[in-house]
């Protein structure tokens, strides 16, 4: 937890809520590591002396009502739960999350919340998620509101909404915390976890990398990923990590023509992140991407 403050205003404070690894109904392994097993997961918590801003929800019933008394164990009041981007993990829990805050107030930048309403009413991915995780999740998932808005005020603190683009989806918000120096990453930034990549080409994964030294010249002290593994620190060591990541990706899909030899290239560069699964799931989008 960091601490920041000035003279006029009550101080913000900034804690990460992470869930680990979690078994998932899917397809067999087809190699090791390959077994099918969902990649950990953040939330994070910003809060001044009342009020509080939670970013992103987790996704099965367990893991939110888990979330939900952490959140209340700081005994602040939550004023709103703002979302990153679109993709499922980070917004399906919303609905269960409401049964513990009603009335809070949800916000998303327009295209994230396109993307969210898109999963949310899409059939193939809904069959998906009620698939992977039977029983573990609602049928009809509440998406969060729009908004125009580009911050949010916490205490007299302001909060930018920044609309970063290119992450492990095409259009990702980040939240900057200039008064304790923070950004809360999403998909953008990865800690210790392999990299979702299965959306990205070489193109979109060097605008990928050209946001994250946007993310670096920000300076910020703090960086909390969207997939983190459980006990890593925020620091910002973890923007160039990821970077050295998709590039060795990039190279690695150039140098290598089967997704075996993808698999095996990323996993004796990068042997200790957390889920290899998504290292097999990015190798075979990859090579599906060059026929």
């Amino acid at each position: 937890m960091t601490n920041s403050s000035t003279s006029l205003q009550s101080k913000l404070s900034l804690n990460v809520y992470v869930t680990p690894m979690r078994p998932m109904v899917g397809t067999p392994p087809q190699g090791p590591g390959d077994e099918p097993i969902w990649s950990p997961m953040s939330s994070t918590l910003i809060y001044g002396e009342h009020d509080a801003i939670l970013v992103d929800t987790l996704v099965t019933f367990d893991q939110v009502d888990a979330l939900a008394d952490w959140v209340k164990s700081f005994k602040k009041r939550v004023t709103t739960i703002l979302i990153t981007h679109g993709h499922s993990d980070h917004w399906i829990g919303l609905q269960q999350l409401l049964k513990h805050f009603p009335g809070v107030r949800t916000m998303a930048r327009p295209a994230v919340r396109d993307r969210a309403q898109f999963e949310a009413t899409n059939p193939t991915l809904r069959k998906y998620w009620q698939g992977i995780f039977p029983g573990e999740i609602g049928e009809n998932p509440t998406v969060p509101d729009g908004t125009t808005e580009t911050f949010v005020e916490l205490e007299g603190h302001r909060i930018d909404l920044i609309d970063i683009g290119q992450g492990d989806t095409e259009h990702t918000t980040i939240m900057h915390i200039p008064s304790i120096a923070a950004i809360v990453a999403a998909d953008v930034v990865y800690n210790q976890v392999h990299m979702m990549t299965g959306e990205t080409d070489e193109q979109s994964r060097q605008k990928w990398m050209d946001n994250l030294d946007r993310i670096a010249a920000m300076n910020p002290q703090i960086i909390v990923a969207g997939h983190k593994r459980v006990g890593t620190s925020d620091g910002p060591e973890n923007i160039a990590e990821s970077k050295k990541y998709l590039a060795d990706f990039s190279r690695v899909v150039k140098e290598n023509e089967t997704v075996e030899a993808i698999v095996q290239a990323m996993l004796t560069l990068h042997p200790n992140r957390d889920n290899p699964r998504v290292v097999w799931h990015s190798a075979r989008q990859a090579v599906a991407k060059r026929t």
